[in-house]
């Protein structure tokens, strides 16, 4: 794998940011940024297929969370609130009408990372939380490492550290466009997810606390098939949100296993989600709109997320898989997308 670091651009603060690209022998290269922890860029056989802006100062006023590695707690929390160990904890909404959403108004993707390595060991960057950032209890410590592998693999390890007993979800939020950044919407992209159910939302966009069998619903990938072929369909899931924008349950082995598979006729290109997650948020850009973008304004549908996560609001959903990091215990977790032709 051979390394490219160089300055990006310089923080209202003075702090210099660094955009490192990863190459790997079988073509892939990835660039991110230690703002945020933020991918900008995803070159595959001539193709950028990550959604992104191309200075500094869009990606500080970014509101859409392109990109990003998301903490402390990816997706939403009801109310913005939730117990732990017998104390209440107000994160705060940040979503004005719904409640909190990726770790707050100035959650992991609005911080710097500090970048530990940057090698043929891959990036490592780290970011201390201290205790009370945003509402959390504890003070934390995450480390994410990002690899390119010579067979065209991302990998994306997570490894985090308490002080005490807190609540976590680390997830990236990368919009994936397998036709390029600058091609047609993602409605025709094929989808396959080896999944039997979704967490159904409220109008708030709040799970419900059950799981829906998706058997004959729109919700249905096990036969692959295009994103575009049931997302107008009539179900009350889609109406609430606007389209896909649900948490896909994948089995709880904790063990790294195939999740997903996305493929773009027109370019050819097909990517393959790994995960040890036991969900992963299938968001199909159904709001996404920013008069900035790589070469121009974003538009709906133009990308699409894979967040491997712990389920939403589950600090307060004790049937849901917990998210509870424990004092003194370590959190660790891998996402891999893999591409090919």
């Amino acid at each position: 794998m051979i390394i490219d670091k160089k300055p990006y651009g310089v923080m209202p603060d003075g702090t210099q940011i660094y955009e490192i690209t990863m190459t790997g022998a079988g073509g892939l290269s990835v660039s991110l940024i230690n703002y945020g922890g933020t991918i900008t860029k995803i070159l595959f056989s001539g193709k950028d297929v990550a959604l992104g802006y191309d200075r500094l100062e869009d990606y500080v006023e970014d509101k859409i969370s392109i990109g990003v590695t998301v903490g402390r707690f990816a997706n939403r929390i009801d109310k913005g609130k939730f117990t732990l160990g017998g104390s209440v904890y107000n994160v705060g909404c940040n979503e004005p009408g719904r409640g909190h959403l990726h770790g707050g108004k100035i959650g992991f993707q609005k911080r710097v990372f500090d970048i530990c390595d940057a090698s043929e060991n891959g990036v490592i960057i780290h970011y201390h939380s201290p205790d009370g950032e945003m509402g959390y209890p504890a003070a934390l410590d995450t480390y994410v490492t990002f690899f390119v592998t010579d067979d065209n693999a991302l990998e994306i390890k997570y490894k985090a550290t308490s002080d005490a007993d807190t609540v976590l979800n680390l997830t990236n939020h990368t919009f994936f466009n397998l036709d390029g950044y600058d091609g047609e919407d993602v409605l025709d992209t094929e989808l396959y997810i080896n999944s039997d159910s979704i967490l159904p939302v409220d109008e708030m966009l709040i799970p419900t606390g059950e799981e829906l069998d998706i058997t004959g619903t729109p919700f249905d990938f096990r036969t692959p098939k295009t994103i575009r072929q049931d997302i107008g369909k009539e179900h009350e899931q889609l109406k609430v949100c606007g389209g896909y924008d649900h948490n896909y349950c994948l089995s709880k082995s904790g063990e790294v296993r195939h999740a997903i598979t996305a493929y773009c006729k027109s370019s050819g290109i097909t990517m393959d989600c790994y995960t040890d997650r036991p969900g992963v948020q299938l968001y199909t850009g159904n709001f996404l709109e920013s008069k900035k973008g790589k070469g121009g304004a974003m538009r709906k549908y133009q990308g699409f997320c894979l967040e491997t996560q712990t389920y939403p609001n589950s600090p307060n959903e004790p049937l849901f898989p917990t998210p509870v990091l424990k004092r003194g215990e370590t959190f660790q977790s891998t996402t891999i997308y893999k591409f090919s032709k």
